[in-house]
């Protein structure tokens, strides 16, 4: 490509960028008078959170619909098309309405907003046009500050979907710390991909009891080194009085190679071994792993009595890498 169409197309892109940034920050330095309100309604709500709009209003409201639901807030998006051939059902007292439409006129939503209105369900509007026949509905209007379109005709939605967008976002995130939303709950919602895996527990990676490399103390290197050949693991965990007392390496059995059949299994056993905990984060221990450059944890409880032990094959098959 020729450096001047290049750069032509570049400075297009900077100007659509700065415009939409413009105007976020605009909205951002004054948010909408009702903006505490609508959290707040939000968090009130029994039911669910019923997104609607039409054109690209309603994939708008399809992702802010998606992030509450996600974030801990019952959600569902109603398109209003289909809300007029019997989808008005889905919309039931106890819930709340989020209707989008920059103009606040868009005829499709006229049969939700007379559903929402018959059944004293909330209305939160989110609009650019502060006396259009959706705000004035709305029990909670969100108005959209008048910041210019992005496109050079100043016509198709760009600026109005991108701050229609943010200010969803907002909200469910107000809301979101509202409730004090955690990490394990968000897990919850999402199991799948590497943002499940980084949000894993040990517990739930970890072998179980049954799979444990463990021999007391006073147990021979003999019967010690068919422990950790039958377990697979590479290690084996020296106990003594049931508490998890040492660890046996492969770096141990080098170490001690000389007279290695002539010794205990507390004898060879590094004291004191890292360990970690059944509810810490997946990601912690494999970076533990990495930075100590070991390929397996043992699990305790608070009294160091072995529960499990974590592989760092079972981090790469959970996806943390």
């Amino acid at each position: 490509m020729k450096q001047d169409v290049s750069d032509m197309i570049r400075a297009t892109a900077r100007r659509v960028l700065q415009t939409e940034g413009r105007a976020v920050t605009a909205m951002a330095d004054s948010l909408p008078e009702d903006f505490a309100d609508a959290v707040q309604a939000v968090l009130d709500t029994k039911g669910r959170v019923i997104l609607s709009g039409i054109g690209k209003s309603g994939h708008i409201a399809r992702k802010i619909s998606s992030t509450f639901a996600s974030t801990g807030t019952p959600s569902a998006f109603v398109h209003p098309a289909e809300a007029s051939h019997g989808d008005l059902g889905m919309v039931t007292p106890g819930d709340l309405a989020i209707l989008i439409s920059n103009s606040g006129e868009t005829s499709e939503l006229r049969d939700i907003v007379a559903h929402v209105t018959r059944f004293s369900i909330p209305l939160i509007a989110i609009s650019g046009r502060a006396g259009s026949t959706l705000m004035q509905a709305a029990d909670f209007k969100l108005l959209l500050p008048p910041e210019p379109e992005a496109c050079s005709l100043g016509m198709a939605p760009t600026t109005s979907t991108t701050l229609t967008l943010a200010l969803g976002d907002a909200l469910a995130v107000a809301v979101m710390e509202r409730r004090g939303f955690l990490a394990e709950q968000f897990h919850t919602f999402h199991p799948g991909g590497k943002l499940g895996a980084q949000l894993a527990k040990v517990s739930q990676l970890m072998h179980g009891t049954e799979r444990l490399p463990l021999v007391p103390a006073t147990e021979s290197m003999a019967e010690t080194l068919v422990v950790m050949s039958e377990k697979g693991f590479g290690i084996a965990g020296v106990t003594e009085s049931e508490k998890l007392a040492g660890v046996i390496s492969d770096g141990d059995l080098r170490r001690n190679i000389s007279n290695l059949m002539d010794r205990s299994a507390g004898e060879v056993a590094t004291q004191n071994p890292r360990c970690i905990g059944p509810d810490m984060l997946a990601s912690e221990a494999l970076a533990m792993m990495s930075e100590n450059k070991i390929t397996a944890l043992f699990v305790v409880d608070s009294d160091r009595r072995p529960l499990g032990i974590l592989h760092l094959h079972d981090c790469l098959r959970a996806g943390l890498l």
